[in-house]
Parts: structure tokens; C-alpha cells; sequence
């Protein structure tokens, strides 16, 4: 069984997701690389909310190819080059996550491998 911990003893999360996650031995791991906000057609939104819509798609392609879902994240890494992005990110990405929430980090980063790129995505998904 997945264990969420989120100690009363430290500072709440700022947001929807655990401080820590246990994932007994027996799980089965999926570690998805950073998803960009970009369709198979090459096509890349113009705004952080498609982007993040977009890479968020991605993932559930790699949690349905490994036959995981949503609910199996267990972590996420998300990769910002504006601040001012935050808030759009996160009402994208807390339609995508499910309780009880995934650790997870936020970073803001100076710029990605292409100028058009705001956000990147990485996943790590366990199922018991």
C-alpha cells in the first residue's frame, strides 16, 4: 500500500500534494523524463495553460502505455521559466492530480532547450 505523510509537525504544503510518499517494495515504477508542452503534430501552445494541458496529456499517454493512471503518481517535478506562470500551472495541474496528492516540486528555471517552451512536466508513478 502507497503511503502519503504529511506531518502536522512541519509547515502545511502550499498546495495539493503530500510532503512525503512510502511506496512499499513490492510496487511496480514508472519514471516518465520531462514532458514538454508539445503535440505529436509538432504544434506547441502558445500560453502556459495549453502547454501544461498538453504535457500533462503526454503523461497520461506514458501512465496508460504502462497500463498506470493518474492515481498512481506518486511524484512530480515541474519546470517554470516565469514566475508570473504559477498560478495558470497549478489550476491546470490540480485538474490532472488526485488525491491524496503526489509529493512534488516547483522550480522556476531560466529557459528551456526551445525559446517557445514555458513549462516541462516529469512523473514518477507507482502501482502496488
Amino acid at each position: 500500500m502507497i503511503v502519503h505523510h504529511t506531518p502536522e509537525t512541519i509547515r502545511a504544503p502550499f498546495s495539493t500534494y503530500s510532503h512525503g510518499v512510502e511506496v512499499p517494495p513490492s510496487a511496480r515504477w514508472l519514471f516518465c523524463s520531462g514532458q514538454l508542452g508539445i503535440a505529436p503534430d509538432e504544434t506547441v501552445p502558445d500560453d502556459v495553460n495549453g502547454q501544461t494541458e498538453r504535457a500533462f496529456h503526454n503523461i497520461g499517454a506514458i501512465l496508460q502505455a504502462a497500463h498506470m493512471d493518474f492515481g498512481d503518481i506518486v511524484r512530480l517535478n515541474a519546470y517554470l521559466t516565469d514566475p508570473a506562470d504559477l498560478q495558470a500551472y497549478m489550476e491546470v495541474r490540480n485538474r490532472f492530480v488526485q488525491l491524496p496528492a503526489p509529493a512534488s516540486t516547483l522550480i522556476v528555471v531560466s529557459a528551456f532547450a526551445r525559446p517557445e517552451f514555458k513549462v516541462e512536466v516529469e512523473a514518477v508513478a507507482a502501482r502496488v
